[in-house]
């Protein structure tokens, strides 16, 4: 897998998209897609945080299958749970020998290798977490690490945007406003809409992409 250059132009293109946006559906479409595109990896989740039922609830996804975002409940006690727990990002290297990982013959079967998890934190408070996957082993490098946490930090902002002016009690609650995350489409552009996969953050410059 060929590791695209990560700098602040990637950044600001999924910031400004995410910022002209006030519907939680969009803001969701936006941030998968972007960041898969970013980092021009295998796929990428959004999942809130369900303080009744302990549970990560999928609020959107870019790239993954059906059938793996439908293999079971994700426990927020299982499910890489050290990056909720603890507040900070965790890289898994290998799914298949990872203990952290909930369910590893599912990711052997999607062909994922290696995942990253960053929190999403509003204030005080951890709402979800943010994931992308890799179809190769990745050695995951501090800015891959740091861009993650800086698009779920302007996610988790935009999401409590949403709530606020939708008045909502929490978080979650704004997934019982959406469709089906897993069939979400949109007529809005996203960040790298149109580009290549194949066009690193460079190439995009170079080219006045």
């Amino acid at each position: 897998m060929d590791k695209p250059i990560i700098n602040y132009e990637s950044l600001i293109r999924i910031t400004n998209a995410i910022s002209t946006m006030r519907d939680p559906e969009e803001i969701v479409l936006v941030t998968v897609e972007g960041v898969t595109h970013a980092l021009n990896v295998k796929g990428c989740t959004i999942f809130l945080f369900s303080t009744k039922s302990e549970e990560l609830q999928l609020a959107g996804s870019f790239g993954l299958s059906k059938e793996y975002l439908e293999k079971g409940p994700v426990s927020s006690m299982r499910s890489i749970a050290s990056a909720l727990q603890d507040r900070q990002s965790v890289a898994i290297f290998d799914v298949l020998d990872d203990p952290r990982i909930q369910y590893p013959e599912a990711a052997r079967k999607e062909g994922i290798s290696s995942i990253l998890a960053a929190p999403i934190i509003v204030g005080k408070k951890l709402i979800g977490s943010l994931r992308i996957y890799t179809a190769k082993p990745w050695e995951f490098t501090l800015n891959d690490v740091k861009f993650v946490e800086a698009v779920a930090q302007v996610f988790g902002m935009a999401l409590e945007l949403c709530r606020v002016n939708k008045g909502l009690k929490d978080s979650i609650d704004i997934l019982k406003t959406m469709r089906d995350p897993r069939t979400l489409k949109s007529s809005k552009r996203t960040p790298y809409e149109g580009v290549p996969k194949s066009f690193t953050q460079k190439e995009m410059l170079e080219e006045g992409v």
